[in-house]
């Protein structure tokens, strides 16, 4: 009797698992800020280096990029201030977090081998991962603007080895411009309505 009692009927089931898919989503709308901070810092990098190298003529350019310790204690400072506030943790939810841990050691890694072989074609493997990080969270969470971002990453990562050093430059912007920032400022916009929606 008790264990009919804990039985699920099936649409009690869909409803839990729906229920479920939806706070991920709300859940990784919310963490629309990640992709805010690191594209807006990414592409401010951009422009600076851009500034630096093709109009001051700066050897220095490089250094542009210091910008990204400053982008890791804010995401760490980030995690930390909101670690409390997810309420479940789903399959997607874990995933999601394990794919961008993934990719954040991958960037780590890559900053490594390029500073021992050279920066030339850096741009097109960071473009790649910016574009498949964008469009396996799109697919979690059926988020069109941050699938077409990521897609659209991959001929801006090929297009990158066919031009010049200070055009990569601008292609890495704009291939951060499609993939985290339009889609952040649209997923930020999404989970704002939802909880005004939900109030």
């Amino acid at each position: 009797m008790k264990n009919q009692e804990n039985e699920f009927s099936p649409e009690q089931s869909l409803k839990l698992i729906t229920s479920m898919i939806e706070t991920t989503k709300n859940s990784i709308c919310d963490n629309s800020i990640y992709f805010l901070l690191w594209g807006w810092g990414i592409l401010i990098a951009c422009a600076v280096q851009y500034y630096m190298k093709a109009i001051l003529n700066n050897p220095n350019n490089g250094m542009a990029w210091l910008i990204i310790p400053v982008l890791v204690v804010l995401q760490i400072f980030l995690v930390f201030k909101r670690r409390g506030k997810a309420k479940v943790k789903t399959f997607i939810s874990d995933a999601s977090a394990y794919l961008w841990t993934a990719i954040g050691f991958a960037y780590l890694a890559m900053a490594f081998i390029f500073a021992k072989t050279g920066w030339e074609y850096c741009s097109s493997f960071y473009i790649i991962l910016y574009g498949m990080g964008t469009f396996v969270s799109g697919q979690f969470i059926k988020f069109r603007p941050l699938i077409i971002g990521g897609i659209i990453c991959l001929p801006l990562a090929i297009a990158a080895v066919y031009v010049d050093f200070d055009s990569r430059i601008l292609i890495l912007g704009l291939s951060i411009l499609v993939s985290y920032i339009i889609p952040g400022h649209l997923l930020r916009a999404k989970y704002k309505k939802q909880n005004l929606v939900n109030v």
